[in-house]
């Protein structure tokens, strides 16, 4: 079975009475298939005409495909997944990281319906949707590369991640895989649950180094650094900004100019991201709970002595707000 006709049938069986956003497969194929017809035919024109072989490399000056059809029809497509699968994870995971009190209000809210057993389901499902929308991205781009002799595809894929609509750089991905970790590693009995992404996850070591990787659907492999780019240890209260890039809450605090009083949705907009250099994106910073829970089970030495130092930077930087909010006040 072809994957066109795979992609459709899943995405109908998900969908159910809700339409779930997705790629349109068959009519970015049907735009890709005229437009070989249309390469086809110029490329005889030019052959007869000019009775010396077309150069392939060069798309046709009209083709439809590059005056905007097919690329902007895939962004949006694009940004509806992501900002549906984000926003999905986001309420598994509070529902799942809630306090007993807020998560019978999230509950009675209707959220998620269901028990501890749905929201396992439910986070497979999840992981699934992004795995194979990110597949279809791929070979629909790659398709086109093929029809077009070009690399305008993988472009469009580089220019898809710095615009922060590539499913499979959400930290919501992130979070989502070291929720399944958590659970396995969960002493609740679960002798009925599935296991959320098989047996494919681990945390893994590299002089002292650790990163999470994945073996997930149709060769698809996450891996990710877990050493913060500022500090250069491990994270420590990991925390995501908008650009995708991960760092330990009080390293983003330093670099973003902010108290760890203030946070950092007090940060200033022309505030850049250490490596991409990207701005405004403190404000809308994640907090990553679930995998700030695994690395303290997985490295608890070095998150209990990392606690202890971090605690007490936190003493230093409230005594130094408090101090100087008081002098703001008596006018000293």
């Amino acid at each position: 079975m072809k994957f066109c006709k795979k992609y459709e049938e899943y995405m109908q069986e998900q969908q159910g009475d809700k339409k779930l956003p997705g790629v349109g497969f068959k009519k970015l194929k049907k735009i890709l298939k005229r437009c070989r017809k249309q390469l086809e035919s110029h490329i005889d024109f030019h052959n007869i005409s000019d009775a010396v072989p077309h150069n392939p490399s060069t798309c046709p000056q009209h083709c439809s495909v590059c005056d905007g059809t097919f690329f902007p029809s895939l962004l949006t497509e694009m940004s509806e997944v992501v900002g549906f699968f984000n926003d999905r994870a986001q309420k598994l995971l509070e529902l799942h990281l809630a306090s007993g009190m807020d998560k019978c209000i999230i509950w009675l809210k209707g959220k998620l319906k269901g028990n501890h057993l749905a929201l396992i389901q439910e986070g497979r499902d999840l992981v699934t949707y992004a795995i194979i929308n990110s597949i279809a991205i791929r070979k629909i781009l790659k398709k086109y590369d093929k029809i077009h002799y070009s690399k305008q595809g993988q472009a469009f894929k580089s220019r898809a991640q710095i615009m922060h609509i590539e499913i499979l750089q959400s930290p919501w991905l992130c979070e989502l895989v070291a929720f399944h970790m958590n659970l396995r590693e969960s002493k609740v009995k679960l002798r009925n649950a599935p296991a959320l992404l098989g047996s494919g996850c681990s945390l893994v070591l590299n002089d002292g180094k650790p990163s999470l990787s994945c073996d997930l659907l149709d060769s698809v492999k996450i891996d990710i650094d877990l050493t913060c780019s500022i500090c250069l240890e491990t994270f420590f209260d990991p925390a995501s900004l908008s650009c995708g890039h991960i760092f330990c809450y009080m390293c983003a605090c330093k670099a973003a100019s902010v108290s760890i009083v203030d946070g950092l949705k007090e940060a200033s907009p022309n505030q850049k991201c250490p490596i991409c250099r990207e701005e405004r994106v403190y404000e809308g910073a994640v907090h990553l709970e679930e995998l700030h829970i695994l690395l303290r089970r997985r490295c608890p030495e070095y998150w209990a002595e990392r606690r202890k130092a971090e605690r007490s930077e936190r003493v230093k930087q409230t005594k130094q707000h408090w101090e100087s909010q008081y002098r703001l006040f008596t006018g000293i």
